[in-house]
């Protein structure tokens, strides 16, 4: 049965008309007008997290999420009448297929990007989109976009006092009112919002935080500085290889469709233990990094941006032909230069594409002839050149980096992460980071201020001198990071539940079994990290896609042709 007014989230109401048509007439009330009016552009003067679907008289509908869409829609087109749901698989059918396309495509990003879902005929609206469905035509387009207007002459003692205000703003927004809590990974923002915590409440925060028993992993002893600064109520965990054994399984199948960011399994048992711990809602500190340039290619890319200011001739006629030999560039010491020019030619997001880990494994090896045959393999560089293409103004390059990590690393993939594990563990979840008014802010901070010559998240970190212990400021960037490729081959039941799976893959006719059996006899050997990688988001799609097919069969419903390979 399809639903007639579907809302999820935490909507905040800034038109005050709506407001007041909120408190007086409910929610439901506040969309019927905006979308009776046909005036959906009024999404825009709604900010938090929410997902909402209406279906008006006659047999038109709409539906909107918000600006990194923390909470998901989905729909499809039976009979002529749109449904929609918040999970994907809701709307799954015994007619119901998978979509190859959607296969590579996870493969691509780790994830399955929307407006595509993991089946045919379903999809899922994109961040900061409404649809229309009038005379059984849906029309998806934006509502907002990002839009950046760099402030000028405004002293850093105003911006830093602002700032402070928004983000203790932003965290009395997320707070329910019960046990107080946040994740703690040790880093900047999760720092931060724990501190903040404290400032709001006038009692410290209860923090959650995850180590791993493996060199180059554990961040525990930052969690713990954290923690002693802000007086927290503070928890840990270590995970171990017998976790994941028990819970991959689980972890896979609780997403409406394949997911493979490795932090799921980390920020899981963290969320487990705060559920335990009798918290109801915990928040987390994603955004900071994307908002206010905190990730490493920022400074990566701005290097490769100087290429541009070489004169031409130099660059064309002396550099390119010169370092371009093959025979020039395999000299000791030129390898390197010739990698940078080779880089820096190729145009953003193009270049990005140069690090994807299928791309350099070389699809050919990777997949079989029949999969490719099915798919198009260019299509995830054409999404992401219109995503590029999106954000409004006079844009940096900067800028425009983090408006695409917006919709990439947040909306695709952080986000339903966190999202998702926490409702696994039974938690709701907030992030104060991403509050509409911070957001706001970082479109008007000059990009001098997010990356100060090569130096990262510049602005934030000193607005934070004081607040933040001098240890985490200076701290390289880790997170949750997941010893995966380690444990991979060390541990025999987790190495026997890899290898099933990725060998579940081979089956279907997806991935290559001469290229599953190098990668665990060679590759995983030399480089357990970035081998690691490939095997974990394997592994996450075929168990996927084994518990899909159990939720078939026990609805008595089949299976045969549905999915790739069957």
């Amino acid at each position: 049965m399809a639903n007639e007014f579907l809302l999820a989230g935490h909507p905040r109401y800034v038109d005050p008309h709506l407001a007041a048509l909120a408190a007086s007439d409910g929610a439901e009330a506040v969309w019927r007008k905006i979308f009776a009016g046909s005036k959906p552009d009024l999404a825009n003067s709604v900010h938090g997290d929410f997902a909402v679907g209406v279906q008006l008289p006659g047999g038109d509908a709409f539906m909107a999420v918000d600006r990194f869409a923390v909470r998901s829609l989905c729909y499809r087109v039976v009979d002529g009448r749109l449904r929609f749901a918040l999970r994907a698989d809701e709307l799954a059918d015994e007619t119901t297929g998978i979509d190859q396309q959607a296969i590579f495509d996870y493969f691509y990003f780790h994830c399955i990007p929307s407006p595509r879902t993991i089946f045919k005929g379903i999809y899922r609206l994109p961040p900061g989109c409404v649809a229309h469905f009038v005379r059984g035509v849906v029309t998806v387009s934006p509502y907002w976009t990002p839009e950046f207007n760099e402030s000028r002459d405004v002293s850093f003692k105003a911006l830093r006092d602002e700032f402070r205000h928004l983000l203790q703003q932003g965290v009395a927004r997320q707070l329910d009112g019960g046990k107080a809590a946040c994740f703690l990974s040790g880093g900047t923002d999760s720092s931060t919002v724990a501190g903040m915590i404290g400032e709001v409440c006038g009692r410290p925060a209860a923090t959650y935080s995850i180590g791993f028993a493996a060199e180059g992993y554990d961040e525990m002893e930052f969690a713990r500085i954290a923690a002693r600064k802000f007086g927290t109520e503070h928890h840990e965990y270590y995970v171990t290889p017998d976790d994941l054994v028990r819970s991959i399984p689980a972890v896979a199948r609780h997403y409406d469709q394949p997911f493979g960011n490795s932090s799921a399994l980390p920020a899981y048992y963290c969320a487990r233990m705060a559920r335990e711990d009798g918290v109801m809602r915990i928040l987390g500190g994603d955004g900071g990094d994307e908002l206010f340039g905190g990730n490493t290619r920022y400074a990566k890319q701005k290097v490769f941006g100087w290429y541009g200011l070489f004169p031409g001739l130099l660059r064309r006629g002396l550099l390119e032909p010169l370092l371009g030999n093959q025979g020039v560039a395999g000299l000791p010491g030129i390898g390197k230069a010739a990698s940078y020019v080779e880089q820096a030619r190729v145009p953003m997001p193009d270049r990005l594409q140069m690090y994807n880990l299928i791309m350099r494994l070389g699809m050919d090896s990777v997949f079989q002839g029949e999969f490719l045959g099915q798919v198009d393999t260019g299509l995830p560089l054409v999404q992401q050149r219109e995503v590029w293409g999106l954000a409004k103004g006079p844009c940096s390059e900067v800028n425009r980096q983090l408006a695409f990590d917006w919709r990439y690393t947040l909306a695709e993939s952080d986000l339903p992460k966190i999202v998702g594990t926490t409702s696994l563990a039974g938690l709701a979840v907030g992030f104060p980071l991403l509050d509409d008014d911070l957001l706001a802010f970082s479109q008007r901070l000059p990009t001098s201020m997010k990356l100060n010559g090569l130096q990262l998240r510049w602005f934030f970190k000193e607005a934070l001198k004081g607040f933040l212990p001098d240890e985490i400021i200076t701290k390289k960037k880790q997170g949750f990071g997941l010893p995966f490729g380690v444990w991979v081959t060390k541990n025999s039941d987790l190495r026997e539940l890899a290898e099933n799976s990725l060998h579940g893959l081979v089956d279907r006719n997806i991935l290559r079994g001469e290229f599953v059996d190098t990668l665990f006899r060679s590759y995983l050997g030399d480089h357990p990290g970035y081998y690691g990688e490939m095997i974990w988001i394997s592994m996450m799609l075929e168990q996927w896609l084994r518990g899909f097919e159990e939720r078939r069969a026990g609805n008595r419903l089949s299976v045969a042709g549905e999915v790739v390979g069957v």
